[in-house]
């Protein structure tokens, strides 16, 4: 296994905007896991992506019932601070909710040798399915680590993730805990 660690939308937006989204408690319980999980793979040489929303004024996106945020070049569309980065990090852009839609990940994932999406953040249901679901689409092995993503809802996080836990495309496609995939890489 050649895996890379997409981290999803973890962004200032979320954690330190004017308001409090819905999400963001139980993305902030995330926080510990992630940086635990990257740390980790960092120290084996293994590439981390930071893929954030990055919409422009007006984006088509906002028509819906989400509210504007998230604009590119701004500071809240930066990655917060809590989540620690290194200068080997990958920074991916996005203007939708797949980190592969229109971006470049596809070509500099296999630049890295990659084989396998390691897939966390928020939120589970959207934007962590959605590129899990690509990276399948885009024939990578993929995972989602349970414990490293968040929903609105703990209800809504664990019924997205029952969904796919056994699927028919194991083990192309694993829905993990953090434990179990940091085991997995020792074993390797």
């Amino acid at each position: 296994m050649k895996p890379a660690v997409v981290v999803v939308d973890m962004l200032k937006d979320v954690f330190e905007g004017k308001r409090e989204l819905p999400i963001t408690p139980f993305a902030r319980a995330i926080i510990p896991n992630i940086n635990q999980l990257t740390e980790f793979v960092r120290s084996r040489s293994i590439p981390v992506v930071f893929a954030m929303d990055s919409f422009l004024p007006g984006d088509f996106i906002f028509q819906g019932r989400m509210k504007e945020g998230s604009i590119r070049g701004t500071e809240g569309a930066k990655v917060m601070a809590e989540l620690h980065q290194s200068d080997m990090d990958i920074y991916l852009p996005k203007r939708r909710f797949s980190a592969f839609f229109k971006t470049d990940l596809d070509q500099t994932l296999r630049l890295y040798g990659v084989d396998t999406v390691v897939v966390t953040g928020i939120a589970t249901h959207w934007c962590v399915l959605s590129t899990a679901l690509d990276a399948l689409a885009n024939d990578f092995r993929a995972y989602i680590i349970e414990d490293c993503c968040a929903s609105f809802s703990r209800e809504m996080h664990e019924a997205t993730l029952n969904i796919y836990q056994k699927n028919p495309l194991y083990p192309l496609f694993k829905v993990i805990k953090l434990e179990e995939f940091l085991q997995e890489l020792e074993s390797k």
